[in-house]
């Protein structure tokens, strides 16, 4: 077809086009111009909307293309080339390293250690420790140190010997461990603490200042598991020395758990019951003729509640006991019964967790005294002594304590404490005319005299510990006394420290040391007479002064078995009073070994 043909067909469809568009125009305007009203009708729907949903239309991810110019994706192939090369390796077999094993310490049951050096110094120790069964075993120990040597400027005797004996048995079953022990012990001592020219020669060659002590005991003890009856206890001590004196002690302890609400409830009872008697009558008397005897009986119980609340931990106790004294001081029996209520509340609250832990706390006792616990304290004790339960009312405490550094921890606290007849050393009165079978009235024993004492007290401490090898600990103590009698806190330090350290140098040598300090003290010098009235007895006060005192030793392992150390006392030499009239041993060397044994 031509193209002219084309153009003709073109224009007829154009016209009828135009045409159309304007009938349209003219229909639209002539309903618009119409002024008639056409009316409203009412549609009435009486089916339900129900639309339906159509399928969605996908976009296809690869649409089909039909394009003329579409390039078309030349093939491509891939050969490997490749040469085969000649190898020698061959892998050899891994081994896994050896480490080497450290064998464990071997441990052995007994020991026995002994050395001795100057002034004629001894000391001798043995310990076992030996299982019957897996669930049964005994202990054996022996102790012996002992002196012979003079002291210089004393005038009488002064060596000494401690000797001690210590078994036990126990035994371990599933809710239930028992056991009991046995001890025995002797102490020989001298009152060689004369005072300095008072005596001549002949009154001091007829003065037997020996005394000795002797100790036996035996006790058991319980405890039970998963049971309201929680322990019990049961001590029994002999003591008796030289001159006839003798004491009786018994303790018996038994102590119970109950559950309460979410905390649990514990009691403790307590049946403490000492008699003894003293053939020698106190040295306040002129005369020597007749003795002495005390007896006091305790019976106590402890009820108390643990609570712990978080950081908090709040012990609620309270300590009842009712305390019958029927002691004889030479004046005649007379039987006095007392009933005695104690605090016993302690606190302790978490701070900044380990690093200050702050504590607090009220407790009070009736201490039992007793012949053994005062010879224990100072032997050269007169054996006419006058003994009474200390009622300690309160120790009231705070303190705060904690680790400074993970090797470093310290403690501070202070006290106040309200005691009613403590006990306090003091000399006895010269009374060179009594006719006492020992020689101890010369000035050259103590007494006890019970006071009333309030005491106000600093405490503190640091400790360093480096690790197992090394450790260093330091201390010191102040105390205020106020006493009921307006005389000093006889014997009684304001001041005390010390410092303490161990040291392992490598594994076959260590070595330690122990330094103290001790403030004055005060103490009374009198001289009896015809009276019994201390208060007309001519007296002078005594001013023992301060003093310092150093030990250290020294060891050497040989093998896992023998080593031997080398001990030195008194450093510096110091012939010090621990007790009025009583210097020490100056300075001390000792040596000796150890043998680690089965046995």
């Amino acid at each position: 077809m031509s193209s002219r043909t084309k153009e003709h067909g073109m224009q007829k469809h154009i016209q009828f086009l135009c045409i159309l568009l304007l009938g349209l125009v003219n229909l639209t305007m002539a309903q618009d111009g119409d002024e008639d009203d056409l009316g409203t009708e009412t549609v009435t729907v009486t089916k339900a909307y129900s639309p339906t949903i159509s399928d969605a239309f996908k976009i296809k991810s690869f649409p089909n293309l039909n394009d003329s110019i579409e390039l078309q994706k030349k093939p491509i192939k891939y050969s490997i080339f490749s040469v085969p090369v000649a190898s020698t390796f061959s892998p050899a077999k891994g081994k896994a390293s050896k480490v080497e094993r450290i064998p464990p310490p071997e441990l052995y049951n007994s020991y026995a250690s002994a050395g001795g050096g100057n002034p004629a110094n001894i000391l001798a120790k043995f310990y076992t420790s030996r299982t019957l069964d897996r669930e049964s075993g005994y202990t054996i120990g022996l102790e012996h140190n002992s002196s012979r040597a003079n002291i210089a400027n004393t005038a009488l005797d002064n060596i000494f010997s401690n000797s001690r004996l210590d078994g036990s048995y126990k035994k371990r079953e599933r809710d239930v461990n028992w056991g009991f022990d046995v001890g025995a012990q002797h102490q020989m001592y001298n009152w060689y603490g004369l005072p300095a020219e008072t005596f001549d020669q002949a009154t001091i060659d007829g003065i037997d200042e020996r005394q000795n002590y002797f100790m036996a005991e035996a006790g058991g003890h319980i405890n039970v598991a998963d049971s309201y009856f929680k322990n019990a206890s049961l001590q029994y001590r002999r003591f008796w020395d030289a001159v006839k004196s003798g004491e009786n002690r018994i303790v018996f302890e038994p102590g119970f758990n109950f559950p309460l609400l979410e905390e649990s409830l514990d009691i403790d009872f307590k049946v403490d019951y000492v008699n003894g008697n003293f053939k020698n009558a106190p040295l306040r008397f002129p005369d020597n003729d007749g003795g002495t005897s005390y007896s006091q009986l305790q019976v106590g119980i402890k009820p108390s509640i643990t609570l712990l609340r978080d950081d908090l931990a709040l012990n609620l106790g309270v300590t009842l006991v009712y305390g019958v004294d029927g002691s004889d001081n030479g004046s005649g029996q007379q039987t006095q019964n007392n009933f005695y209520i104690y605090p016993a509340v302690t606190a302790s609250y978490r701070l900044l967790n380990e690093f200050a832990i702050a504590y607090a706390g009220i407790e009070g006792e009736l201490q039992q005294n007793s012949y053994y616990s005062l010879v224990a304290l100072n032997p050269y004790v007169s054996p006419t002594l006058d003994i009474v339960p200390t009622d300690r009312q309160y120790d009231a405490y705070v303190g705060l304590r904690g680790q400074l550094l993970p090797n470093l921890s310290y403690n501070i606290k202070g006290s106040y404490t309200a005691e009613n007849r403590k006990l306090l050393f003091l000399l006895n009165p010269q009374r060179a005319g009594r006719t006492d079978e020992k020689g101890y009235n010369f000035g050259n024993s103590f007494q006890v005299f019970d006071d009333d004492v309030k005491t106000l007290g600093i405490f503190g401490e640091l400790n360093v510990d480096i690790n197992r090898n090394f450790t260093l600990g330091i201390n010191a103590e102040y105390y205020n006394y106020n006493t009921e009698s307006d005389n000093p806190a006889w014997n009684l330090p304001e001041l005390k420290s010390s410092l303490f350290m161990d040291y392992q140098i490598g594994e076959k040598w260590y070595m330690g040391a122990n330094l103290f300090f001790v403030g004055e003290r005060n103490d009374l010098e009198t001289i009896g007479n015809a009276s019994s009235n201390t208060e007309t007895f001519t007296a002078s006060l005594i001013a023992l002064d301060s003093y310092f005192d150093a030990n250290a030793h020294i060891g050497y392992r040989l093998n896992d078995q023998l080593s031997v150390f080398l001990k030195a006392a008194n450093i510096a030499n110091n012939n010090y009073q621990r007790w009025a009239n009583t210097p020490v041993q100056g300075f001390q060397m000792l040596g000796g070994a150890t043998y680690k044994f089965d046995f």
